[in-house]
This record gives C-alpha cells, structure tokens and sequence, in this order.
C-alpha cells in the first residue's frame, strides 16, 4: 500500500517546528552554566528524582551542560561538575535564562540576592538589564556597609584595640565578616571619624561610563556625590 504524500507546505512546517526545537535544545547544550538555587541543586546518577544523588552542589558552582531530559514532571540537564550527572535544569541558569535570573535576584533577599545580583553582572556582561542591576547591586552592598560599620563597632573590642597599638581601621578593614564580600570582588572604603563603612561605587561608575545616557545613570551619580559627601564627614 502506498502511503499518501504529504504537501509540500505541510512537510516545510514539520522541518521547520523540528529545527527551531532542535536549536533550541542544542542552544543549551555544551554551554556554560551556574548554579543557582541548592534547594534542587542535587546532582544524580540519573534524570530522575528518585535517581541515586551523588553531591549536592554549592551556590555559583560553574557546571558544563552535555545533554537534557525530562523525567518525573521535571527537565534534568545532563552536566560536568567535573563529575559527571544529572541536575534538575531550575537549580542552572545560563545565558539563556536571563529574565529568569532578573526573577530571582528580585525574588531573594539578604546576602543572597547580594550575590546572585553579583552572578548576573559576571554571566551577563552585554544585558540590557545590566544598568539597573548595576544600580540595585551598589545600593545592596551600601546598605550592607551600614550593617556591617554597626556590628564591627559592636564586636570590635576597644581594649584590645588600644593594648595593641595597631591603627583602628585596620581592625575595621580586618573584620571578619567582610570576607563573603571581598570573595564577590566587593571593596570597602573605611571613613575613620565615622567609623563607618561604605561601597567604594565601582557599579555605579560602570553606569555613568558605559551607559550614559540612562535614567541610571542620573541616580547613579546622586549615589557618587552622596558617597564623596560621606567619606568626607
């Protein structure tokens, strides 16, 4: 029995539908992703959610992406980390995923969104989100500054300070938990009649070179010459 032809627009909207999913899929693959979210970060020995798990991976983990699947209601991304496995694909973003990163970052909070606006600015050098993640990032990091001058103050034991001998901002510029930041390339300046620190504005000057003529940047030079008035006082 001879089967029936298909015409020839009918067969032209298969190829096409099965192209554009093909690139879709291969846009993903053998790309450079990060992880994310450690709630579902679990790397497995299968696509499965009942699969044998063989780590979980840490926030930021840099993972190549080698295959997808779906399994169990969920798409598995197949990775290197080096070690080889499969992690549920929500736990990755790429650069392929970049509204859905500008979701999370707002959805976070704390030192977490700290970070994740961080990831954003390295993964997405060109986005067109970047002025205000650039702008939300220095205003992060300034009301963490404000933070951390009060409990370094707090902690920071006068005594010792003056048994010692060493300059006060030293003590300051040595406070433990600066660490989790300077790790993100974060700088501190110090204003040592304040005792006080503050972001050094390194985003918020990216804005004002690279993207000029954003509403960015007129808020981001505000935040420059408030800066400038601080470290002054």
């Amino acid at each position: 029995m001879k089967l029936p032809t298909l015409p020839l627009s009918l067969l032209l909207v298969f190829v096409c539908l099965f192209s554009a999913s093909a690139q879709k899929r291969k846009s993903r693959v053998a790309q450079t992703g990060v992880v994310i979210d450690e709630s579902l970060s679990v790397l497995r020995m299968q696509p499965s959610l009942y699969a044998l798990p063989i780590q979980r991976m840490r926030h930021g983990r840099r993972v190549q992406i080698l295959d997808a699947a779906e399994a169990d209601g969920v798409k598995f991304y197949k990775v290197a980390a080096p070690k080889l496995g499969w992690v549920q694909s929500d736990a990755i973003v790429g650069k392929f995923d970049e509204v859905r990163f500008v979701r999370f970052v707002q959805a976070a909070d704390g030192f977490d969104r700290i970070q994740l606006a961080s990831d954003f600015l390295q993964i997405y050098p060109a986005s067109r989100f970047r002025a205000p993640m650039l702008l939300l990032f220095g205003d992060l990091i300034e009301d963490a500054a404000a933070k951390l001058s009060r409990d370094a103050t707090s902690r920071l034991s006068r005594r010792k300070i003056a048994a010692s001998g060493a300059p006060v901002h030293s003590y300051y510029l040595n406070f433990a938990m600066l660490d989790r930041y300077r790790k993100l390339g974060v700088t501190f300046l110090f204003n040592g009649s304040t005792r006080t620190f503050h972001y050094n504005g390194w985003s918020w000057g990216e804005i004002v070179r690279k993207h000029p003529g954003s509403a960015e940047a007129v808020e981001a030079k505000k935040r420059i010459e408030s800066l400038k008035i601080k470290m002054a006082g």
